[in-house]
């Protein structure tokens, strides 16, 4: 008899608990991993109109002054990205890029739209972080206050892009911030 009463009970409990297995801690409802069809298990970009944009073009203005978006009567100058429109990039003679040596510890060359990288490791003390492979960057110090906070552990959130107007500079993307920093290869 509880040999009968325990299969019935387990049989029930199997019968429900996918019922209850779709929600969160909070009871929010989650899509079952399962039907989630984004490579590399990457979130959709909730930025930039929810794509990633292309890479920036090259001004041919040398002293262009970084623009900034007007909303809602109001300027923001943060470096990022709306509407594949890049915002807030330095002006192109911008004493703070000028490298002695661009390149000097190579050319990383899986950047662009098309490679999306988590971080596996970051250096908050020297503002350093590294890509699968064992790629380096290290982040312009003035722009570190603008990604100190970013969720540098979550997975599939970052695009390299070559800088066009700083030679020796790429710049980094969040694909949810829409923001960007520049960042300087460091090797591997």
């Amino acid at each position: 008899m509880k040999t009968r009463l325990s299969v019935a009970i387990a049989l029930a409990l199997f019968a429900v608990y996918p019922a209850f297995a779709q929600h969160g801690e909070a009871g929010h409802a989650q899509a079952p991993a399962a039907h989630v069809e984004v490579p590399h298990n990457a979130a959709a970009p909730r930025a930039n109109q929810g794509h990633i944009p292309p890479a920036p073009p090259v001004r041919t203005t040398k002293g262009a002054k970084p623009e900034g978006e007007k909303i809602a009567g109001h300027l923001n100058n943060t470096p990022h990205v709306n509407n594949d429109h890049w915002y807030g990039h330095d002006k192109p003679n911008d004493a703070r890029y000028k490298v002695a040596h661009p390149f000097e510890h190579g050319h990383f060359t899986a950047f662009g739209p098309d490679h999306r990288y988590n971080i596996v490791r970051i250096d908050r003390d020297a503002h350093r972080f590294w890509l699968p492979g064992g790629f380096y960057f290290d982040i312009a110090a003035w722009d570190w206050p603008i990604c100190a906070d970013w969720c540098w552990d979550c997975a599939d959130d970052f695009v390299v892009y070559e800088d066009t107007d700083h030679p020796g500079w790429y710049l980094l993307y969040n694909v949810h911030t829409g923001v960007y920093v520049h960042v300087t290869y460091m090797g591997m």
